[in-house]
């Protein structure tokens, strides 16, 4: 919003004034900070602080990991898309809580250092074993290995085989427990170890020695192929975090109303929100700009969620600006020409001869972005 702006402009100021510091400013989504701030789980992590100090507390953490901070709010809180509320909210949440669920999974978790809603998002775990683990780590101290986490409360065999591959140790006393490698397969490990005549640390992130290795020698009843190749590529590079690297948008210095707004800049943006018809995209001006279907590639689109996704960073060109209904129109494709303004030629009239009635016009023809805005509201 407008405020975001404006504290984006203090602090390019205050870059310019310390530029020895090399700081970078960032702006962070706000979404959902204020039903965090009023949360129980908030309460309980931040008592002696006030409400807003709290939502300002959750926007920093989310640059720090959005996934850590993201997990303490309902993703319906979030926004997920216009349609969001015209759907069955059961399902909704179901399939929501799916998704996060994987995301943790696939990203891992740092048991020495997560929270339990983090921690309760886990394969295997629900959120009375996630707070348990929190209660014992506490009491006892960091957690030196993944098989210490057996004498957590409540946290039986079964659950741990689940959630083991997930959870990780960081600097503890086996290195594969900071790996993928679920302890089941540290075994075959040991077995490779002892082949080549190694230890787990001169093997740890030595990739010419992997990849010298032949995964079909492995291969057992209990171990396959598959298994073992994964198993061989997580020990070149254990623990790597699978989300892509950090980037932000910058959006243009004096650009901060719409009617700032050029036909023809190129300005970059950041996608708010993919819908059939396009893609709305932020450009810091407070209005999202709407690329249509038509203007995302210049190849055919049938699917814009095939083109970009909601947190993306792209490059637009302004193509049409309507102050009076803020209306934006915008373009992915830099060499599309923005849309000039017809104007009717005046008809010239003989000072001697009487006016000639003007026929009645007739209404124009509704533009592109008009057409995609009567979609949006269809």
């Amino acid at each position: 919003g407008t405020a975001s702006r404006e504290t984006d402009k203090l602090a390019l100021d205050l870059i310019k004034l310390r530029p020895e510091l090399k700081l970078i400013n960032v702006v962070v989504s706000e979404a959902g900070a204020s039903v965090y701030s009023a949360s129980e789980f908030a309460s309980r992590e931040l008592p002696d602080m006030d409400v807003s100090l709290r939502g300002a507390v959750s926007i920093a953490r989310r640059l720090q990991d959005p996934l850590a901070e993201l997990v303490k709010i309902d993703p319906k809180s979030i926004g997920v898309g216009q349609y969001q509320h015209d759907v069955g909210q059961t399902q909704l949440a179901r399939s929501l809580d799916a998704v996060v669920e994987d995301c943790v999974n696939a990203v891992g978790v740092d048991v020495n250092t997560a929270s339990a809603p983090l921690l309760a998002r886990v394969s295997g775990l629900n959120s009375t074993v996630a707070q348990n683990i929190v209660n014992f780590r506490d009491q006892q101290g960091r957690f030196p290995t993944r098989q210490a986490l057996l004498e957590v409360p409540r946290l039986g065999k079964k659950a741990f085989e689940q959630a083991a591959g997930f959870l990780r140790i960081m600097g503890g006393d086996n290195p594969l427990d900071a790996s993928t490698v679920h302890p089941e397969s540290y075994p075959l490990v040991k077995r490779i170890l002892a082949d080549i005549k190694q230890d787990i640390k001169g093997v740890i992130g030595n990739s010419a020695l992997l990849k010298s290795l032949n995964p079909a020698a492995y291969v057992s009843e209990q171990f396959g192929l598959p298994t073992i190749s994964d198993i061989l590529k997580e020990l070149e590079k254990p623990g790597r975090d699978p989300r892509p690297e950090f980037t932000t948008a910058h959006f243009r210095e004096g650009v901060e109303q719409i009617s700032d707004l050029k036909p023809d800049m190129i300005l970059e943006g950041v996608v708010t929100n993919v819908a059939a018809f396009g893609a709305f995209v932020d450009i810091g001006v407070h209005q999202d700009g709407l690329v249509h279907i038509s203007a995302l590639a210049d190849t055919f689109v049938k699917d814009p969620h095939a083109v970009v996704k909601a947190g993306q960073i792209v490059k637009v060109k302004v193509l049409e600006i309507d102050a009076v209904r803020r209306r934006i129109a915008l373009t992915m494709r830099l060499t599309d020409a923005a849309v000039k303004p017809t104007r009717e030629p005046r008809q010239q009239t003989n000072k001697t001869s009487s006016p000639k009635p003007r026929p009645t016009p007739q209404p124009a023809a509704p533009g592109a972005m008009a057409s995609a805005f009567a979609k949006l509201k269809n």
